[in-house]
């Protein structure tokens, strides 16, 4: 029984005060916020048209910062931070690399309830290789040089080739002071 002027320390607390301090109660407002935040993903995934616009525009400006330089996955990384805010440059564009990556590659959107992903599919990668995704309005890339084919040629030069070459080595070799190591 609740008497405030007993000098106890107890008291009255709010129905609010004491739902939200709840285990129960904390776990009902996590999901519905996490239900909030889904509603809002399904209502801000980027269109098939957004995507394949903005996924264009980011394969191009990675063809156009190529330098035959290797990049690492951090490099690619901010490069792809650095596709979301820009947008190509029409002088920079290698019209060539273009029509190779549109002749040999082929991009697909695919459309989920919550998001929505781009995959360049080609004959190197004919599963697909994520090149992008779009949630809450975004199109996040995450594409790299290495997912395009803008060259075909043939893998070796003749069917009488060999792709091993047999290596002869002479009797006698001196392989050292190694007693175990020998021809092979």
């Amino acid at each position: 029984m609740y008497q405030p002027d007993r000098g106890n320390y107890n008291k009255k607390e709010s129905y609010g005060h004491m739902v939200s301090h709840s285990c129960l109660g904390r776990l009902v407002i996590l999901g519905a916020l996490f239900c909030a935040l889904l509603l809002v993903a399904y209502l801000t995934v980027p269109s098939n048209e957004t995507m394949r616009e903005e996924m264009t525009d980011n394969i191009i400006q990675c063809i156009s910062e190529n330098d035959s330089i290797k990049t690492d996955g951090i490099d690619a990384f901010i490069n792809n931070i650095g596709y979301i805010f820009t947008n190509c440059d029409s002088a920079d564009v290698n019209n060539e690399m273009i029509a190779n990556f549109n002749k040999y590659n082929k991009m697909e959107i695919y459309k989920h309830p919550f998001f929505s992903t781009a995959y360049i599919h080609n004959n190197f990668r004919p599963e697909g290789t994520r090149v992008g995704f779009g949630m809450f309005g975004l199109v996040i890339p995450t594409v790299n040089f290495n997912d395009f084919l803008l060259r075909v040629g043939p893998m070796h030069k003749g069917y009488d080739q060999r792709l091993i070459k047999q290596q002869n080595y002479e009797r006698g070799l001196y392989f050292g002071e190694n007693p175990d190591l020998g021809n092979y």
